[in-house]
């Protein structure tokens, strides 16, 4: 981090999770010292019931190193990335599982598994991720979409986005959420085709009867603060009071979230959702009570 400051696993995400205790979690390429650390914690916490897939003796050892005995625990033995993807994918088909967590391997390993026809895990909405961002000096979360798996989205897909960003932030409490479809600027330019898709994405919304209030195309200042939208005059349900950024592209989404991690020390909770299971894709780089806030965020979307 940037700045010396604490991140702090917000408490209402772990609260709400909680409601369902002891989901059942398959964690792929698990032999990794921050996913077993991690999962430790969240089954401590009354979150997930593990599986473990991976390398069989480092996962003891990672256990033993934690102090963690968990000769109850299935431990599904494979050696190979690819195999252990396809593990995950095979037990969330089979509903042996309600979430899927990323270990040590790479995303693109962990989704191409996901994807694969054979175990059906895709209906008729499209993956997306979304980020659960919470900070200390703001009293409710913002949810920012997508940053990390839709790279330049187009706008049949964005809607899919929208949908389940407003499905997830119910399930997170959030009744009637607001959106704020982000471009540079307030006003729909031909310019600027993010703003002309923004307010192509409001009319829409508008016309499906979507449960939330949608508006763009917004700036972010715009987007979030009551006195930037005041002074330029833009009114709405949204305006200055967003509860989820819909992004243009993964750039911005990916940026966002990430200034807001280094700079402003916030808990960062990443999930892919859409799918049969939610997928938790935290990074290499993810903060200690990032991995835990993510694995409450999946948790809660799997109920």
């Amino acid at each position: 981090m940037l700045i010396d400051k604490k991140i702090d696993v917000p408490k209402n995400l772990i609260k709400i999770a909680k409601k369902t205790p002891f989901i059942p979690a398959g964690i792929v390429c698990a032999h990794h010292q921050l996913s077993m650390e991690s999962a430790k914690l969240a089954h401590e916490l009354g979150l997930i019931n593990p599986i473990f897939i991976g390398d069989m003796s480092i996962i003891r050892k990672e256990a033993k190193k934690l102090n963690w005995n968990i000769k109850d625990f299935t431990i599904i033995n494979k050696k190979s990335d690819q195999d252990s993807a396809i593990a995950g994918a095979q037990l969330a088909s089979e509903n042996t599982i309600k979430i899927l967590i990323k270990g040590n391997l790479h995303t693109d390993i962990l989704m191409k598994a996901y994807l694969k026809k054979e175990f059906s895990l895709i209906k008729s909405k499209r993956l997306s991720h979304i980020w659960h961002m919470s900070l200390d000096t703001i009293n409710k979360p913002l949810f920012i979409t997508d940053g990390a798996l839709n790279v330049l989205p187009r706008l049949d897909i964005k809607m899919h986005i929208l949908k389940n960003a407003i499905g997830f932030a119910k399930k997170v409490g959030v009744k009637t959420p607001r959106v704020a479809v982000l471009s540079g600027t307030e006003d729909p330019i031909e310019s600027m085709p993010s703003s002309m898709e923004a307010k192509e994405i409001m009319k829409r919304a508008i016309e499906e009867k979507i449960d939330a209030y949608v508006q763009g195309p917004l700036a972010f200042d715009n987007a979030v603060s009551p006195e930037a939208a005041a002074i330029k005059k833009i009114s709405g349900e949204v305006a200055g009071n967003a509860d989820i950024l819909l992004v243009p592209n993964l750039e911005t989404g990916n940026s966002l979230s990430k200034i807001m991690v280094y700079f402003l020390s916030a808990c960062a909770a990443g999930i892919v959702i859409g799918g049969k299971v939610p997928i938790v894709v935290t990074s290499r780089a993810d903060h200690k009570a990032s991995r835990l806030a993510s694995i409450a965020a999946a948790n809660i979307a799997a109920q």
